[in-house]
């Protein structure tokens, strides 16, 4: 398949069109940031950790019955996927306290919370990605009753599928990020990425972190821990 213009570029990726008008391509960059952009860095070979393991997930997933954007990798760094539009919500699902949840409600991180969280972000970076509820969603045409539904659902069976893979790997999923989107066809699917980008993982037994806290909150060690997440999820 043919790489032709670029048609978009993000905080962690760019966006290629193809000589197939369902089909865009992926690139996945080194580049990182934090606080919405406000703190830039670097985190040396992230772009071919996210991309692979984002592909192993989704393929994990696709086969559980969580339909995602995934064609298929082309390189380290390169994916093809369906061409979808993003409805614009970060979706949050949280199972531990951790992050801006800590700070809101003054629970300490690591604070286990009794039932899983579902929380919704309006995509926008002007805004600071304010935190938004279904009446906002359906008040501004966001997204209709019927796909936040089928959305909640999704995010729900992404947790517990994504919890199991990663127990017998000494990870746990503290929380994370999903963003979905409508292909050319009409159906709603799993987008964006599964990384540590976009996901807390603390190791079971020394709750180190291993995701972009450590890059958030200055602990040193970050392309060490991209490693170490690529290395038990993916042998290398």
């Amino acid at each position: 398949m043919k790489k032709l213009e670029q048609l978009y570029e993000g905080k962690a990726k760019k966006v290629f069109a193809t000589d197939d008008p369902g089909v865009v391509m992926v690139d996945y960059k080194d580049d990182a940031t934090a606080f919405n952009g406000l703190k830039k860095g670097t985190i040396e070979g992230k772009g071919a950790i996210n991309n692979r393991m984002t592909n192993f997930l989704m393929k994990m997933l696709e086969k559980n019955g969580v339909p995602t954007h995934y064609i298929e990798e082309i390189s380290d760094r390169e994916t093809l996927v369906k061409k979808v539009t993003i409805v614009p919500l970060e979706v949050i699902v949280r199972n531990v306290a951790a992050g801006s949840l800590s700070k809101r409600l003054g629970l300490p991180e690591g604070t286990p919370l009794r039932r899983t969280v579902l929380e919704y972000c309006y995509k926008n970076d002007d805004l600071g990605d304010p935190m938004v509820n279904e009446y906002h969603i359906a008040a501004m045409g966001w997204a209709d009753e019927l796909t936040m539904k089928q959305i909640a659902e999704y995010a729900q069976k992404v947790n517990k599928l994504l919890i199991a893979y990663f127990k017998p790997l000494d990870i746990d999923l503290i929380d994370f990020k999903l963003e979905f989107g409508i292909t050319t066809d009409g159906q709603l699917v799993l987008a964006d990425e599964i990384s540590p980008d976009t996901c807390r993982f603390w190791d079971s037994k020394t709750h180190e972190k291993l995701d972009k806290d450590r890059f958030r909150r200055d602990l040193g060690g970050v392309e060490e821990a991209y490693r170490e997440i690529s290395h038990r999820l993916l042998g290398e």
